[in-house]
């Protein structure tokens, strides 16, 4: 577990230096980070705990994995919208970003819910069916995999959206 969190750390890393320009250019974006990955990976666990108790109580196998995949990116949508509505809001009137800053915040945080719950709701089914226990495989791969897509995210759409 605490290797895994290393190469974690070690790929976030090397986002993060990849985009090291756009932090220097844009400073104010490193503060929304931490809840753009937090956020994200309590959403793919907490779809990874759901499919985990399914397998243990043999109500989900390998085979209903595309109904996992709808199920998920149904609620992720419903969740995404409402967190990056609110968070988009919290950000633009209390910490003053601005309309591009909070919007860029906001779709990012979208669609790393999308993506955490869709690679939480897979990743136990994909370690079941190769025979590996899910519940020690799921957490510090959704760590790994939504934490580095989560940056990749965000940072594309400020290059994007903030014309860095």
């Amino acid at each position: 577990m605490v290797i895994s969190l290393m190469i974690s750390a070690t790929f976030t890393g090397m986002v993060i230096k990849k985009y090291e320009e756009v932090l220097q250019s844009a400073v104010y974006l490193a503060v929304f980070i931490p809840m753009l990955m937090d956020t994200g990976g309590n959403a793919g666990s907490q779809s990874a705990t759901l499919i985990i108790r399914g397998i243990a109580l043999e109500e989900i196998e390998f085979s209903d994995i595309f109904k996992v995949i709808w199920k998920e990116l149904r609620v992720s949508i419903l969740v995404g919208f409402i967190l990056s509505g609110i968070n988009f809001l919290r950000i633009y009137y209390f910490t003053k970003s601005g309309f591009e800053t909070s919007l860029v915040v906001a779709i990012s945080m979208f669609l790393t819910i999308i993506m955490a719950k869709v690679i939480g709701g897979v990743l136990p089914l994909i370690a079941k069916s190769m025979k590996i226990d899910p519940a020690i495989m799921a957490s510090p791969l959704i760590t790994t995999i939504v934490d580095t897509a989560a940056l990749i995210i965000y940072f594309q759409l400020s290059v994007i959206f903030l014309h860095i």
